[in-house]
């Protein structure tokens, strides 16, 4: 059993992709600290590639954990007492409540997990730099897992989207189902 301000979160309910998992995580709530408050056994929590932090430096007191000298990593991160975190590759994981997201009744597991990684991976600086006001118009570079949801969250936006790719073959994934306006091959 956790205690203090740890949850414990087993894989079972993990997004059923059809290949390894990763280190987003989602799944159910089997345990908690005394000390933890916005989370109930049952709860369905995700958690994305942070699990802990010291918590009295200066960086983690100015929400920069992931400086932090002692920032745990979700997976390949050791504990204090030195064992390995494993993050999607685990059966189980006990996480520190301030890096869990509690996940709504009802939405959809299978696309949950991807929006804690390349998800806030795009959605932050977007935020950050103001470019999620109407009327831009973004280049996205790339066109991977964090390109796609850079795309995904632009247009939401209402954003104009380039996609700049070096792979010809992308551009109807790019156009069509995820709808940029346009498409450009960065090697031509």
């Amino acid at each position: 059993m956790p205690t203090d301000g740890l949850l414990e979160i087993p894989q079972e309910f993990s997004p059923p992709f059809n290949f390894s998992r990763r280190h987003e995580i989602v799944g159910q709530v089997t345990s908690i600290g005394h000390n933890v408050t916005k989370f109930r056994v049952g709860d369905i929590a995700g958690v994305g590639c942070i699990i802990g932090s010291c918590g009295p430096c200066d960086n983690c007191k100015q929400d920069l954990e992931n400086y932090c000298p002692k920032m745990l990593w979700t997976f390949n991160g050791h504990h204090e007492d030195g064992t390995r975190a494993f993050g999607g590759y685990s059966d189980n994981m006990v996480v520190e409540e301030r890096y869990a997201i509690l996940i709504p009744n009802g939405f959809a597991l299978a696309g949950t997990a991807p929006l804690l990684c390349a998800g806030i991976t795009a959605y932050s600086p977007l935020k950050y730099f103001g470019l999620s006001k109407l009327d831009r118009h973004l280049g996205v570079a790339e066109f991977g897992g964090v390109g796609h949801m850079a795309v995904k969250f632009a247009k939401a936006f209402g954003a104009k989207v380039t996609v700049i790719s070096s792979s010809p073959s992308k551009k109807k994934e790019a156009v069509e189902r995820l709808g940029a306006d346009s498409f450009l091959v960065s090697h031509n």
